[in-house]
């Protein structure tokens, strides 16, 4: 494996148990993301986006039937680790989170400052609160807020600034790799755009390696270097952004794509009729087919995953092993 792949998840599967049976969150998903890189991951509202990087994350719900795979950081299989493990070295030390609506998880009775200091005294016994203050004021001028508003209250901020707050939280202990679950989705969008700024001058700045999940595709074409398509918990879709938004194949990221406005070109919005299917009891076969426009009678077996090029991975019947359309 490359010194400069950062994380490397293979075939990792996370199935929840519920009265009405298996839900397949996560099903079989593979990617490769370098160091300093940053990878959009978008798809309709449940298609497992959250819970793929929960998956990596370990932040596990008490009712999983299927946790399986491997997810190789920095070279090392972290699936092999207990627990306990994974809590002391891992998570918050090397792998950090912005859970999706973050800003109203800080606690309203403890000050900005403690809360971001407390990640950096959990994880090292030998660090002072002087210390521990001092690089608090670091990363809330990284994130471009005001040292004086170290003593306020969660409340007492906006909500934008809340959210910045969060994102320090996250970057205190200088991780490699931070996951931002839908960080902009409950912002105005002036205040998106300034959060996005924040964090591209992050990014160039620091070096660190995002995943970025939304649904928005505008959101993520501000930030990511790859794009990679969540259905139905499977990852139908992966390349580099300049290859996406020019030239989606597969069907689904096709139909996703229409659906955007853009500012120039006068072109006819598209929708996709119909609804994903259950997680419950998913088609046998590709499970976009019942909503796709060029569904041909393969579609009733799984489909393979195909390079189609310049490292474009589809998992689709359209294309052949070399990656060419066999079927218009």
């Amino acid at each position: 494996m490359s010194n400069d792949v950062v994380l490397d998840v293979r075939d990792l599967k996370l199935h929840f148990r519920t009265r009405k049976g298996s839900v397949q969150a996560v099903d079989g998903v593979s990617f490769q993301l370098k160091r300093g890189r940053t990878l959009a991951v978008v798809g309709e509202s449940g298609c497992g986006k959250t819970s793929l990087v929960k998956a990596i994350m370990r932040l596990l719900p008490r009712n999983i039937e299927v946790y399986s795979g491997e997810v190789y950081f920095n070279g090392v299989d972290v699936m092999k680790y207990s627990d306990e493990q994974f809590r002391k070295e891992i998570r918050w030390k090397k792998m950090a989170m912005v859970p999706q609506a973050s800003m109203n998880s800080l606690n309203p009775v403890i000050r900005i400052a403690d809360q971001i200091a407390e990640p950096l005294l959990l994880h090292n016994k030998d660090m002072t609160k002087e210390k521990a203050m001092e690089r608090v004021a670091e990363v809330f001028s990284i994130v471009g807020l005001p040292l004086d508003f170290l003593q306020r209250y969660p409340f007492e901020l906006s909500g934008g600034m809340r959210q910045r707050a969060t994102i320090a939280m996250a970057l205190v202990t200088n991780p490699e790799l931070v996951v931002l679950d839908e960080p902009s989705s409950a912002l105005d969008l002036l205040t998106q755009a300034n959060l996005m700024n924040v964090l591209k001058r992050i990014k160039h700045e620091m070096g660190t390696t995002f995943i970025l999940i939304t649904h928005d595709i505008g959101t993520a074409s501000e930030l990511a270097d790859e794009i990679a398509v969540m259905y139905a918990g499977e990852m139908v879709e992966r390349c580099s952004a300049e290859y996406f938004y020019d030239d989606a194949r597969h069907p689904y990221s096709n139909k996703l794509m229409a659906s955007v406005p853009t500012l120039r070109e006068d072109k006819e919005l598209q929708f996709i009729p119909g609804q994903p299917p259950s997680l419950i009891n998913p088609p046998t076969g590709c499970r976009f087919a019942e909503r796709c426009h060029k569904r041909f009678k393969k579609c009733a077996e799984h489909p393979p995953v195909v390079d189609v090029g310049h490292g474009q991975r589809v998992q689709c019947w359209l294309y052949d092993e070399e990656g060419e359309v066999k079927h218009a």
